[in-house]
């Protein structure tokens, strides 16, 4: 049987943007888009009529913007995973929708494959940070936090220290933008048993979603080729 589509809302200012979007997402016949949006009160409007698997939102919009927009959708209980579009230099913007619930992040100059990769992964209930998003994040953090990059990264380092090597085998995954389905087949466990390794990784690390979590392992520096031998391993 042929898996039903992943139903997706797009919400951006403006039109040609949309009609871009529109044209690499359409590429994907696994894809539908079911509603479009001009502003974050649209977007939360239709979302909550349409009910999409994602929502795609730019992060800066007139009037309510894609942070309130993803905030007021995680509050409305809903479903629909949120993937945010970002320009450089929007680095604060970023990291207030880390907070508010977004479930992924995309550079609008980035490749159209990414747009394509991070609505599957968020549709699969992963994180997605697209390479140079995470950069920027790493970055800005390291600028912006207390102690210089060193010791922001000795810090991120400490923390995810204090979890298990199988947590942190799981966190190297959600790093990488796969779902709890897939880490389960990659690792050889269970969906349930990497469903609560991540709820004890994001209590462990004090940190709201796996989209933040993916943050703090790549200021870690936690990468699939140093971990995740797979196999099982409680």
């Amino acid at each position: 049987m042929t898996p039903a589509p992943i139903r997706v809302l797009l919400a951006d200012d403006e039109p040609m943007i949309r009609a871009g979007l529109r044209a690499v997402l359409t590429t994907d016949p696994g894809i539908e888009i079911v509603a479009e949006a001009g502003d974050g009160r649209e977007a939360v409007e239709l979302v909550r009529r349409h009910r999409p698997d994602v929502a795609v939102l730019d992060i800066r919009m007139p009037g309510t913007d894609g942070i309130a927009a993803a905030a007021e959708i995680r509050r409305s209980g809903l479903a629909t995973g949120v993937l945010m579009l970002t320009t450089f230099g929007e680095d604060d913007y970023i990291l207030r929708a880390l907070s508010g619930g977004a479930n992924g992040f995309l550079i609008k100059s980035g490749e159209p494959e990414e747009l394509l990769a991070g609505v599957h992964a968020v549709a699969a209930g992963a994180a997605y940070l697209s390479p140079k998003v995470a950069a920027r994040v790493v970055a800005h953090l390291a600028a912006t936090g207390a102690g210089g990059p060193a010791d922001r990264r000795a810090g991120a380092r400490e923390q995810v220290a204090a979890l298990t090597a199988r947590e942190r085998d799981v966190l190297t995954l959600i790093a990488a933008g796969l779902s709890n389905g897939r880490i389960a087949r990659r690792l050889g466990v269970v969906e349930g048993t990497v469903k609560a390794h991540v709820s004890s990784i994001l209590g462990r690390l004090g940190v709201a979603n796996r989209a933040a979590a993916a943050v703090l392992a790549h200021e870690a520096g936690l990468t699939l080729g140093a971990n995740c031998a797979g196999g099982p391993r409680e």
